[in-house]
């Protein structure tokens, strides 16, 4: 990840978007064998450590990836380790015990390496209809009495509602995972890319949402997409949420699908090039440290 010529690098550079998985301990039955080989194998924390040392990334957030308990476990004692900076971990944010679930992750013996939760909505058969009954419920209150952040994970047909729930629910964080799934494979000018850039204008004016910019590779064309692709995208970001409520997130190792860590990483340096030092000293670490409260 570069600089502009005479500027230094942030000095903390954290990929606020990873995960990690063994499958024989934890089968992750969304990996198709075929379509996305890349991914049918082990990822650990073995080999983020070595993609973030080589791209010079300080730290990375674990986010989860299974609406499972056991997996939080796993991501909460891989939080031990320094180059992991936070979790994003899961709980039933619709279970009448979701105050205690969240006490028993604070509690953990890695606890203060939670940071938020998220929960795979897209797995569910109506993903707006279950965040409308989270929104109902006590789990958004509770997470902000924690301090932590509710990381969403929603398709543009879906932002309505999310800005919707964020609006009301004033005293939590909300984290927009991958810009809301933008659409980039379809162009600038589509219709599909049209009503995600209304829908994230209006999601902006939201203030306690930031975005991660993060999955836009692999929204975009897997083996030709191109830093121009993106640009248009990210300029609507930058100008709707500003450097402060941005952050980097590779979605490795999901982003190997569109090329390898570094280029992904490079990438991104490629479209911040144009912003000030402190504005890219927040998208690719400031505004997580500061979101997440990492320490």
């Amino acid at each position: 990840m570069s600089a502009a010529p005479g500027d230094a690098l942030p000095a903390q550079r954290v990929d606020a978007h990873t995960h990690v998985w063994e499958l024989t301990r934890r089968p992750q039955p969304w990996i198709d064998p075929q379509t996305m080989a890349v991914l049918h194998s082990d990822h650990t924390l073995t080999d983020l450590r070595s993609e973030l040392q080589g791209a010079d990334v300080h730290g990375a957030v674990l986010v989860q990836v299974l609406n499972d308990a056991d997996e939080t476990d796993d991501y909460l004692w891989l939080g031990t380790e320094p180059m992991i900076r936070g979790v994003v971990g899961w709980a039933d944010l619709l279970s009448s015990e979701v105050e205690t679930r969240l006490d028993a992750l604070s509690n953990h013996p890695s606890g203060s390496r939670l940071v938020g939760i998220r929960h795979q909505a897209l797995a569910e058969p109506d993903p707006a209809g279950w965040l409308q009954r989270v929104a109902e419920g006590r789990a958004l209150a509770a997470l902000a009495r924690r301090g932590l952040t509710f990381d969403l994970m929603f398709r543009p047909e879906h932002l309505s509602v999310v800005h919707d729930v964020t609006r009301r629910h004033g005293a939590t964080t909300f984290v927009l995972n991958h810009a809301g799934k933008v659409p980039v494979a379809t162009g600038w000018r589509s219709a599909e890319s049209e009503r995600w850039a209304a829908a994230i204008t209006e999601l902006a004016t939201s203030d306690n949402l930031v975005c991660k910019l993060s999955g836009l590779t692999t929204m975009a064309h897997l083996d030709r997409w191109t830093v121009a692709d993106l640009r248009p995208f990210v300029d609507h970001l930058l100008d709707r949420f500003g450097p402060d409520r941005l952050m980097f997130g590779s979605d490795w190792p999901v982003s190997l699908r569109a090329g390898t860590y570094q280029i992904t990483v490079d990438a991104v340096g490629e479209l911040l090039a144009a912003l000030t030092a402190p504005e890219r000293a927040a998208v690719l670490g400031g505004t997580a440290v500061r979101t997440y409260t990492l320490s």
